[in-house]
């Protein structure tokens, strides 16, 4: 069964960084591409960034030049590294498989506040 579990999440003051790791199982990861996607309270699903198989990012503009999307293949994980978080960055986050939002996680919590 293909999975993902994601966590790293947590309450973080405006400004801070959180990394955030995203564990899978199940299917041969090296060989899909992942995304990391969001839902704020209320809104919908969030499209933040990309990594192709071998290493090759994409942004959305919500998030360019302050997340940083990585994974490492040997390990079967993928990665978002953010830095300089607001307060609307406050959301459930999610890894999907083959960027396909129907193949994600449980998510995990990020609450940005002062």
């Amino acid at each position: 069964e293909m999975q993902v579990v994601e966590s790293g999440g947590g309450s973080v003051q405006p400004g801070g960084s959180v990394r955030l790791s995203c564990a899978a199982s199940g299917f041969t990861f090296s060989d899909y591409y992942m995304c990391w996607v969001r839902q704020a309270p209320g809104k919908g699903l969030e499209y933040l960034s990309g990594i192709s198989r071998d290493g090759v990012t994409h942004y959305g503009d919500s998030v360019k030049d302050r997340f940083t999307i990585s994974r490492d293949n040997a390990k079967n994980m993928l990665y978002l590294q953010m830095n300089s978080l607001k307060i609307e960055d406050t959301a459930m986050y999610y890894c999907a498989i083959g960027c396909n939002y129907g193949k994600r996680g449980q998510g995990t919590q990020v609450t940005v506040s002062s």
